[in-house]
C-alpha cells in the first residue's frame, strides 16, 4: 500500500536538549482542500453511498466546521448530494466556510442548538431518515465505523514509513482516535490531546466507536488539559507560541485542533514526561482552511497566519 502522506522529521532546540527525535505524518498535505483526517475518515464513507446507490449524504457541523467544507467538496467529487444540518444562525451563511461549502452544492439546513444536540439520537435520526429514505446518515465530524478504516491506514502507512514510540493526534470528535487505537493493537503509545472541555463526552465517544477487539487496547490515553478553555478557545499566548513553532520547524499549525496538539508536545516535553531517545510522531490533520473563521471575526489577525484561497464570489 502507498502511503497518502510523507512523514517529515521536524528539528526544534527543545528536541534537541531533550534528545527526543519528532516527526510530522502530513495528512495536512493529503488533498489541497479535503486535508487531513476528514479526507480519510469521509472516504470509506463515501465509497459506501455509492455502494448502496445513496443519492446523497447527509451531515452535521457548525457554521465554521472544517468537516462540512470537506464533506461538500468531496460529495461534489463523487457526484452525491450533500445536505448540511448547521448548528447556529444562517447570519453565518455567507462565511468562509459555508459560502465554499455552498458553492460545491451543499444544501444548507439550519437548527438551533437544541434540535442540534438531538444529532445523536435514535428518533431524531430515524425522522431524517424517514425525510430522505435515499441519503447516507453521516455523523458530526464523519466519525462511525466506516470512519475508522480509513483512520486506521494512518498506522499500516507509519509502520511502513519508521519506528517510534509515541503518536500524538489532536481529538475532536473521537473517530480519529479510535481508529488509530483499533489499528494500533498496543504497538505504541497513543496520546489524543482533547480540543474540548467535555473529556468525559470524548472518552466516551471513543470508546462506543471502538470496535469489540479494540476495547480491551490499554495503549492510549486521553489528555484534557490542553483544551485552552474550550472548542476553538485559545489565549493570544498561544497563538503566539503555536506561530513561533511553526516558523522554527516550517510546517503551519492553527489553534483549533494541530496547535493544541504542539502545545501539549512543547508542555510533555518540558516536564521530562518522555525520556531520553523517545521516537515521536504528530498526525497533522489539517483544517488551516477554519482560520478563515477566526479571521472574519477579527480573532486573529490574517497578516500572522498562512493565506487562504480567496472565497468563492458571494
Amino acid at each position: 500500500m502507498s502511503a497518502l502522506s510523507t512523514l517529515q522529521p521536524i528539528s526544534h532546540p527543545m528536541f534537541t536538549r531533550h534528545k527526543i527525535s519528532v516527526q510530522v505524518k502530513r495528512d495536512d498535505q493529503i488533498d489541497k482542500v479535503i486535508s487531513g483526517n476528514k479526507w480519510r475518515k469521509l472516504k470509506y464513507n463515501l465509497l459506501h453511498a455509492k455502494a448502496i446507490n445513496a443519492k446523497g449524504i447527509i451531515t452535521f457541523g457548525g457554521s465554521f466546521s472544517n468537516h462540512i467544507h470537506a464533506c461538500a467538496l468531496a460529495c461534489k467529487q463523487q457526484q452525491l448530494s450533500v445536505i448540511g444540518i448547521i448548528r447556529g444562525e444562517e447570519d453565518n451563511q455567507d462565511n468562509y466556510t459555508l459560502a465554499w461549502a455552498k458553492h460545491w452544492g451543499m444544501q444548507l439546513s439550519f437548527v438551533d442548538r437544541k434540535t442540534y444536540r438531538l444529532r445523536n439520537e435514535k428518533s431524531y435520526l430515524q425522522h431524517l431518515q424517514q425525510q430522505y429514505p435515499d441519503y447516507l446518515i453521516v455523523p458530526e465530524g464523519g466519525s462511525n465505523a466506516l470512519a475508522l478504516i480509513g483512520m486506521a491506514e494512518v498506522i499500516d502507512e507509519l509502520n511502513q514509513q519508521s519506528e517510534f514510540d509515541t503518536l500524538l493526534s489532536p481529538v475532536g470528535s473521537g473517530g480519529t482516535l479510535a481508529g488509530l487505537i483499533s489499528a494500533d493493537k498496543n504497538q505504541h503509545k497513543i496520546l489524543g490531546i482533547s480540543v474540548l472541555k467535555q473529556d468525559g463526552y470524548l472518552v466516551k465517544q471513543v470508546n462506543d466507536l471502538l470496535p469489540e477487539h479494540a476495547k480491551a487496547h490499554t495503549n492510549w490515553q486521553l489528555m484534557s488539559q490542553y483544551h485552552g478553555g474550550g472548542y476553538a478557545k485559545f489565549s493570544a499566548q498561544d497563538a503566539q507560541r503555536i506561530r513561533s513553532f511553526s516558523a522554527v520547524v516550517g510546517i503551519d499549525f492553527e489553534p483549533v485542533y494541530s496547535g493544541k496538539m504542539i502545545l501539549a508536545l512543547l508542555d510533555l516535553m518540558s516536564t521530562g514526561y518522555f525520556p531520553a531517545h523517545h521516537r515521536i510522531v504528530l498526525l497533522h490533520t489539517g483544517g488551516l482552511q477554519g482560520l478563515a473563521g477566526m479571521f472574519e471575526r477579527g480573532i486573529l489577525n490574517p497578516n500572522e497566519w498562512p493565506s487562504l484561497p480567496a472565497p468563492p464570489v458571494r
